[in-house]
């Protein structure tokens, strides 16, 4: 695209889906500025530009606002010249769209579920359990999608890769918190060898948190719900 863009994140330091749209637009080598938000007392600029869900991430394009990351991911890859984020192939971008979905819908809310949910240790072997078994799912599709390739998107990251690759610190927080092994390589030896080849990413090590911060978010979280 030509021109110069007013392009303006708002997001949330440790929000895998901020991270998301992140690496989406370090892989465009997009310049933007980034807009930290406090959702314990969110702005106005957040309010005004999301006031359907009231969310990070929020996109604003020449003041134009765009919500939701998987939306802004294409919204960024449409957008701007650079390396492909979705497939080319009709197919394959279907494919890739769906397994983005199956993240966002049943993984996601299996392993935070651990934590937001669980009251009880069964309650939380159950939501590993179902942790685990999304994950063989996607080690599953990692083995038909990557063609023997290291990414999901083939030699260098693409769409899947970014979608579920801006998890990865929260899972690695997960083990030292919780001493839970989201992706074990036991059971899903392609994947535990994806995540460490994404983690050695130029686009992850320029935006994706060091493990620390979940760690310190959860930390601060429970004791704010303590003092209550």
């Amino acid at each position: 695209m030509e021109g110069k863009e007013d392009l303006k994140l708002l997001g949330m330091v440790v929000s895998p889906f901020a991270i998301r749209v992140r690496l989406a637009l370090s892989m465009k080598g997009v310049s933007y500025e980034y807009i930290q938000e406090d959702l314990s007392n969110k702005s106005d600029l957040l309010l005004s530009s999301n006031p359907v869900h009231k969310k990070v991430p929020v996109l604003i394009h020449n003041g134009k606002p765009v919500c939701e990351s998987r939306v802004i991911v294409e919204y960024v890859d449409e957008l701007f010249a650079g390396p492909a984020i979705l497939p080319t192939d009709p197919y394959e971008r279907a494919t890739a769209r769906f397994w983005a979905a199956f993240v966002d819908d049943k993984l996601h809310p299996a392993w935070t579920g651990i934590v937001r949910e669980a009251r009880t240790e069964d309650e939380r072997a159950e939501k590993v359990k179902e942790t685990h078994a999304a994950i063989k799912q996607m080690e599953q599709a990692f083995a038909k999608l990557s063609g023997g390739k290291a990414f999901f998107g083939g030699d260098s990251i693409g769409y899947l890769d970014i979608v579920l690759g801006c998890c990865l610190f929260w899972f690695d927080a997960f083990r030292t918190i919780f001493g839970v092994e989201i992706i074990r390589s036991s059971e899903a030896p392609l994947l535990a060898a994806w995540a460490e080849r994404f983690g050695e990413t130029a686009e992850a090590k320029k935006v994706v948190p060091e493990v620390d911060r979940a760690v310190q978010y959860v930390a601060a979280a429970a004791a704010a719900a303590a003092a209550k």
